[in-house]
């Protein structure tokens, strides 16, 4: 008898999870299920081994005892193996009778033959009336696709209608959807119902979009604050203004302070990004002195007459 390595088969690690056996089973069930591949030999051979794979892994008691004996024999796949000189091979005869006509190997039916589990072959193939095999109903829920969706801060905040292409390599689809307002980079936007579709009325996957923000010229992003520069010509700063200065959401009239320097910060409570729940952070407008360009004759004459008159206070 040949010895099955089952972690092989279905391609993970024996240090894997149950979670990541049961997800590594699903994707290779819903590639080789004889529904998605009617009338093909090799992919029924397939579905039958990794459901024998699965129907041992995805068993506590049953993945223990195979680890067990498997360490025990330091048995390797394809490795010539004799139940009887086991400690794990004592098959009874009720387990021999209890093992017939199912569509599992003599090296599972040697071990496990009468112990039910998980799942049986039996519930995935049936005897037509021809005495052929067919296959029952077998729902399996469809995949998820995961894909990256680049947006803009404003789009974020605003919570604005989009379009997204998908294309699976077999058809390409537009779907559109409304950004959540208040989403953040790095979050989840899901389309429910319109990942990959289910088989014998499983329900389909969905969608699962990550959020990037675009990055923008005028606007930066803290948490939940927004920081801004804002231009101010040198008179400003000295005397103090008044000024509009753009938002997120609109224009709003700010004072400038008198005497202010530049990379100074003025605070705007309350008018920052948002989050899900309508919570707000503040808004800061960052100073930058400028000069006016171009700078006229006139006004390098003023500047000098300012530049002399602290000369000769100082």
């Amino acid at each position: 008898m040949k010895y099955k390595d089952y972690y092989a088969i279905l391609g993970v690690k024996k240090e894997a999870t149950q979670d990541e056996i049961k997800k590594a089973f699903r994707k290779l069930a819903k590639r080789h299920h004889p529904d998605a591949n009617p009338n093909n030999k090799a992919s029924e051979d397939k579905f039958k081994e990794i459901s024998e794979a699965y129907e041992v892994l995805g068993n506590v008691d049953k993945r223990k005892k195979y680890e067990d004996m498997a360490n025990d024999a330091n048995l390797r796949n394809g490795s010539d193996f004799d139940p009887a000189q086991s400690r794990y091979g004592n098959v009874r005869q009720e387990q021999r009778q209890s093992a017939e006509g199912n569509d599992f190997s003599d090296f599972f039916n040697a071990f496990f033959g009468g112990g039910g589990g998980s799942f049986n072959m039996d519930d995935l193939f049936a005897k037509g009336s021809s005495g052929n095999r067919r296959t029952r109903a077998y729902a399996q829920d469809g995949e998820d696709n995961e894909a990256e969706i680049n947006i803009t801060l404003r789009e974020a905040f605003h919570g604005e209608e989009k379009k997204v292409t998908i294309n699976n390599g077999r058809s390409t689809r537009t779907i559109s959807f409304k950004i959540p307002a208040g989403i953040k980079s790095g979050e989840k936007i899901k389309l429910r119902g319109q990942g990959e579709p289910g088989i014998n009325g499983g329900k389909n996957g969905d969608i699962l979009l990550r959020v990037s923000y675009i990055e923008d010229d005028k606007l930066k992003i803290n948490g939940l604050d927004l920081e801004t520069i804002q231009d101010i010509f040198p008179w400003d700063a000295a005397l103090g203004n008044e000024m509009q200065i753009e938002t997120i959401d609109g224009k709003i009239l700010v004072k400038i302070p008198a005497g202010i320097q530049t990379d100074s910060k003025i605070r705007v409570p309350g008018k920052g990004y948002r989050d899900t729940h309508d919570k707000r952070g503040n808004f800061y407008i960052k100073i930058r002195i400028v000069n006016p360009k171009p700078l006229s004759e006139e006004l390098k004459a003023e500047y000098l007459k300012i530049k002399n008159s602290i000369s000769k206070n100082q």
